[in-house]
């Protein structure tokens, strides 16, 4: 069993009426539910409950925290930011989703400033599959292919992915690494660009299928975050003369 916890700041939803029209339970709630199967335990958490919904218990016992946010970054406590940085560290798996790129999290984990290039103007976006053999990509064809979305494009200031995964063509012209992933310490971390709040992205099968593959590809191993500091000779040292 994977148990995944779905953060999302919930303030579009409160705020927009065509959001709230679109994902009436909220961005996490339509996620959770495309989640929520046999072999996964889902819960959601928001941005305005107690410690953000990110309490200690429930970080300790998070797989898979997949992380929404837009209006709110700065409202994200640093104390929280820290806990969750050393659960990825540990082995927890982060998966952040669109405008999460501009997250405290995302952008600790990063050490810049991941900003980029952005237009709301109703687009097509082509989802290359640039790395066909990954499991994220199970299931899913050369491309995936959206009507509307907002544009993201590059320059996109983020380090060099350990793995690209999309590539995305806006029918304005402009290019974006969509799919990125990275390790921090124990953890494993997805980047994944789709999931504007004012269209329906997240009912998309293919869209549902690359972020239920990153639950799986991101869960943690069970083995333990390595020992640092002075150590020990594993065998003597003699004296040299």
């Amino acid at each position: 069993m994977i148990n995944v916890t779905v953060w999302n700041e919930n303030r579009h939803e409160q705020k927009n009426p065509v959001v709230k029209d679109i994902y009436p339970e909220g961005i996490h709630g339509a996620i959770a539910n495309f989640l929520d199967e046999e072999d996964i335990i889902v819960k959601t958490a928001t941005l305005d409950t107690p410690e953000h919904g990110l309490t200690e218990d429930v970080l300790n016992t998070t797989d898979v925290l997949v992380w929404w946010g837009h209006l709110a970054h700065d409202e994200v406590d640093d104390e929280i930011v820290e806990k969750v940085k050393e659960r990825v560290l540990d082995g927890m798996g982060l998966i952040v989703l669109h405008s999460g790129h501009f997250s405290k999290i995302f952008k600790t984990l990063m050490g810049t400033t991941c900003d980029l290039k952005w237009r709301e103007a109703d687009e097509k976006e082509r989802l290359w599959v640039i790395d066909p053999s990954h499991p994220i990509v199970e299931g899913i064809g050369e491309y995936i292919e959206l009507d509307k979305e907002e544009m993201y494009g590059e320059h996109f200031d983020i380090p060099a992915p350990d793995q690209l995964i999309f590539m995305s063509w806006f029918e304005g012209g402009e290019v974006f690494r969509s799919g990125c992933t990275y390790q921090r310490g124990n953890g494993k971390i997805f980047y994944f660009r789709p999931g504007h709040e004012t269209y329906p992205t997240y009912y998309n099968k293919e869209i549902q299928r690359v972020i239920k593959n990153a639950v799986e590809w991101t869960a943690p191993t069970k083995r333990k975050r390595p020992v640092y500091g002075n150590a020990k000779p594993l065998e003597e040292i003699k004296p040299k003369n």
